[in-house]
């Protein structure tokens, strides 16, 4: 049986734009909870401006605060140096540098150029790995921008040989808005790799459009080996129009399981979280195990 790296992400993008406020304590506990259910990473938080993302604020104490169960990684995402500079002040086994396919979306959510980004992320990226921390790059709206429409495949795969030549550990494409569909996902993967040969590739999906598990099924099969999901189908952008959920890590490992791929989550404690979060924002919850329950593996496994 093969395995995939699953990172949830439900602390971080499936909190960010909620509507209800999760407290910090709030936020260590679903982190806690979902650490116990054995993903290979949590994205716990983001540093980024408290005042554009107030869902957010808090970064450092929950970082302090949470339990660390051995084999989980605790990850956190940044968007220029200055989240950098937090992030290093804090025990972190992975950073995660997002990087904007378009200069429109990058402007919205850093205010910068992404040549300035990539800039930042070039001058960031010795300091992270000299402390021994994963740097991660994530290209967001790699399949297309809210702004500007249709991505051009040459231009992602340009920045993701910009990012793995200055030191990118891993290379994650970001369906922002959830526009993807999986012959996009097989292309740019096969790209990518040519630019960044022998760096490990990823995605990280929205379920927008109703893509999301078709594209995930895709990325597989071109080779990724980490699959961003969120714990209840969780998601939404601040600054991307209509960007609604992630995937729902539930389901994703459900269907991963029956394709005889490992990820390592423990499913029914997965569910239960799932259940307690549903007592919380119960209107939030999109992802399906949860209601049809856990069918058994499939014959022969």
């Amino acid at each position: 049986m093969s395995v995939l790296r699953v990172c949830e992400v439900g602390p971080r993008d499936g909190l960010q734009n909620q509507t209800r406020h999760f407290s910090v304590d709030e936020r260590i506990e679903l982190i806690d909870r979902l650490t116990g259910t054995t993903p290979a990473a949590v994205e716990a938080v983001s540093f980024v401006n408290d005042r554009r993302v107030p869902r957010m604020a808090g970064a450092e104490e929950i970082l302090d605060r949470i339990a660390r169960p051995s084999g989980v990684d605790i990850a956190a995402l940044v968007l220029n140096g200055r989240g950098v500079t937090r992030a290093l002040e804090c025990e972190l086994d992975e950073i995660r540098f997002a990087v904007s396919a378009t200069d429109a979306f990058n402007l919205r959510n850093v205010n910068a150029p992404v040549s300035a980004t990539v800039d930042d992320f070039r001058a960031s990226a010795r300091a992270i790995r000299d402390r021994d921390i994963r740097l991660t790059a994530i290209i967001a709206v790699a399949f297309g921008c809210p702004f500007s429409g249709v991505v051009a495949a040459d231009a992602v795969i340009e920045l993701a040989g910009e990012l793995a030549a200055a030191g990118a550990e891993e290379i994650l494409l970001a369906d922002t808005i959830g526009c993807g569909v999986p012959s996009q996902v097989s292309v740019l993967l096969a790209g990518v790799a040519q630019v960044a040969p022998g760096i490990p590739l990823g995605v990280h999906l929205h379920n927008t459009r109703n893509t999301g598990y078709a594209n995930a099924v895709a990325a597989v099969s071109a080779g990724a080996t980490t699959l961003d999901s969120s714990v209840g189908g969780l998601g939404g952008c601040p600054f991307a129009p209509n960007a609604t959920g992630n995937i729902a890590t539930e389901d994703l490992c459900f269907m991963l399981r029956n394709m005889g791929i490992e990820t390592g989550v423990r499913l029914p404690a997965l569910l239960d979280v799932v259940g307690w979060l549903g007592k919380v924002v119960p209107d939030e919850i999109t992802g399906q195990l949860a209601r049809a329950g856990l069918f058994p593996e499939v014959a022969g496994e």
